[in-house]
């Protein structure tokens, strides 16, 4: 490599070379401190308003929570639209930058949030929303690929369950311990998680990228052109329909049980209990990310691949048998809220963590899974906006219990038929090797006794 480029090289210094030759329980130790920090901090930039009912406000016969949710994953949806060509094409050098630039935009739109009178300070959280989709693809950039990719995806997915009860239950404890208003409390929960980001982010940073042995193990990746992401397209059309309709089904189900969870625990007779959310998220995050972090002890792509596909439809069984348990009075709140939980998150973080890695590996394809996850969330928030708007239209009472209950015992009878068929199809199509050509294997053997 040219000495001008070794010097533009932000992982060429002496954390990220030692980080390159640590053991690996300690490189992924840290790897899942970075990407669990980051990801984290950004939720208190996302989600505190949730916290906030903002009930007495209804606006063109639409609550006012129900818009300024409306707005908010529009921006979203939007920004994971811009992500399939952003994060598929950013290079590794700027992605931590970018990561912070994205939020300090989102920040001052909390900023602009508070001083704006509603419903018109609606239109921020479309501003907050529109950066803030992009961020997961670029911290999951620094983790995949790797011999441990599903265990370093799943402590960074274990931010995303338990961050965004944790960040609900800051908010709260603003508005009732210190008389916080709900306009400003969004703004103020993201002043709280500035420093802790930066720290988290610089870690990040130095994160060196994938070995020779990873590669071969797995496969190289890149970023991705147009030409790149169309071709990947058309060679896995088929089964990238219904991967792609599972995770827009999930996604929907798990947005109206994380946005309206005010209301949903309201509804089950749970009022005045601040860390009812972050209680729940914690037993929610520790049940999935040891079930998906698993996955990384199986050595063949094939199986992992098909073993995924499989607790895909075993997590859908857990939310039939949740809203069971909770229609015939079995389950108390609690249970219920973290089994309902523990089901939907079961396939939404295997897809982060060993669907879409491991169909990389196991195809040997070269490019980044940051394409298929924006893909997949592009589509899976834009179904949730759809959803939204027509659930609000009506000018009666919510009732988001119910809503949650029939619409995830929709989502998962149909899912799990869809990954019935998955099965058999990626059955018959899928390579019967490992992923590496035995060339490759003996590589990365040699590579790994040195």
């Amino acid at each position: 490599m040219p000495e001008d480029e070794t010097v533009k090289d932000p992982t060429n210094n002496t954390l990220s070379r030692w980080l390159g030759r640590a053991p690996g329980p300690l490189f992924s130790a840290y790897c899942i401190a970075a990407a669990f920090g980051t990801y984290f901090c950004m939720y208190a930039f996302r989600k505190p308003f949730t916290a906030a009912t903002y009930e007495d406000a209804i606006w063109f016969g639409i609550g006012l929570k129900t818009i300024l949710v409306a707005s908010q994953t529009a921006g979203y949806t939007l920004s994971k639209f811009i992500g399939i060509k952003v994060v598929s094409e950013m290079p590794a050098r700027y992605r931590a930058a970018t990561i912070l630039v994205l939020i300090g935009i989102a920040e001052a739109a909390l900023l602009l949030f508070a001083m704006t009178l509603a419903p018109w300070n609606a239109i921020w959280l479309f501003v907050n929303g529109l950066p803030l989709g992009m961020v997961f693809g670029l911290v999951l950039g620094f983790l995949e690929g790797r011999r441990v990719t599903e265990a370093l995806s799943a402590g960074l997915c274990a931010s995303f369950i338990v961050s965004s009860g944790f960040v609900k239950s800051v908010g709260r404890s603003l508005m009732l311990d210190f008389g916080i208003s709900a306009n400003w409390m969004p703004f103020v929960t993201g002043l709280l998680f500035v420093v802790p980001l930066l720290i988290f982010v610089w870690m990040l940073a130095k994160i060196p990228p994938p070995s020779q042995a990873d590669e071969s193990l797995r496969s190289k990746r890149t970023p991705m052109g147009k030409s790149e992401r169309r071709l990947f397209l058309r060679r896995h059309f088929w089964g990238l329909t219904g991967l792609l309709t599972i995770y827009m089904l999930i996604t929907l189900v798990r947005s109206i049980r994380d946005d309206f969870a005010v209301e949903i625990w309201r509804e089950l007779g749970v009022t005045d209990e601040t860390d009812v959310f972050a209680r729940s998220e914690f037993w929610v995050m520790l049940g999935v990310i040891t079930i998906n972090a698993f996955a990384v002890m199986i050595k063949s792509n094939r199986v992992a691949f098909l073993t995924s596909i499989g607790l895909i439809g075993s997590g859908f069984f857990v939310v039939i048998a949740s809203i069971i348990g909770q229609r015939s009075g079995i389950l108390s709140p609690m249970s219920f809220m973290v089994l309902i939980g523990f089901g939907m998150y079961i396939p939404y973080v295997a897809f982060h963590t060993t669907v879409f890695e491991r169909m990389f590996a196991a195809f040997r394809e070269v490019g980044t899974i940051g394409y298929l996850m924006y893909l997949a969330d592009a589509i899976g928030y834009l179904g949730y906006v759809a959803v939204m708007v027509f659930r609000n239209t009506d000018t009666g009472k919510r009732e988001y219990l119910n809503l949650l209950n029939w619409l995830s015992f929709s989502v998962a009878v149909v899912s799990m038929a869809i990954a019935v068929l998955l099965g058999i199809y990626y059955s018959r199509r899928l390579p019967r090797h490992d992923g590496a050509t035995p060339e490759l294997e003996l590589s990365a053997a040699t590579l790994e006794n040195a």
